[in-house]
């Protein structure tokens, strides 16, 4: 696995293994759709929806009358509803997709790896002085010409501001 995976955490998510209910079968594909969590998600998709319909639908009786700038918005409304409908049927497709068999088999794969690749980067480590107590970067000639571009430039640019009070 590559450092920024380990370092930044998984792309693919993980799934749970697999639930089961209390007869000890498995339990259907479909069946986070019905948890408290996801029954919860499901309640406010749908009142969104239809709040979003409602305020098309107030927009759209100020527009007629006389609120000319209302009948944008009795466009924008169902717009956004349907829009949030798409989104919401892509969310409940992409959990579907990581509960399906294939994920599962990935997720235990992903386990069976070692805990190595769990770990974090170590910070990288700032360079030891040289013994001549000359500094490691003083050997660069580009180096030394970009500090030396940098502190003409900053030469330059003294005293600029003054005028207006910000110095």
């Amino acid at each position: 696995m590559s450092q920024v995976q380990r370092g930044l955490g998984r792309f693919t998510p993980r799934t749970p293994p697999q639930a089961q209910d209390g007869a000890g079968k498995a339990r259907p594909r479909w069946f986070f759709l019905i948890t408290p969590r996801w029954l919860g998600w499901h309640l406010f998709a749908v009142v969104a929806f239809w709040g979003m319909l409602w305020l098309g639908d107030w927009q759209f009786h100020r527009a007629e009358g006389g609120n000319a700038l209302s009948w944008a918005y009795t466009f924008e409304w169902p717009i956004f509803a349907v829009m949030g409908a798409v989104f919401w049927g892509k969310t409940i497709v992409d959990e579907w997709k990581a509960r399906g068999p294939a994920a599962q088999a990935a997720a235990d794969q992903d386990d069976a790896t070692s805990a190595a690749d769990d770990l974090p980067l170590p910070l990288p480590r700032r360079p030891a002085p040289r013994v001549d107590g000359a500094e490691p970067d003083q050997d660069d000639p580009e180096l030394a010409a970009y500090n030396a571009y940098l502190a003409r430039l900053n030469d330059q640019v003294k005293g600029h501001g003054r005028w207006h009070g910000l110095r």
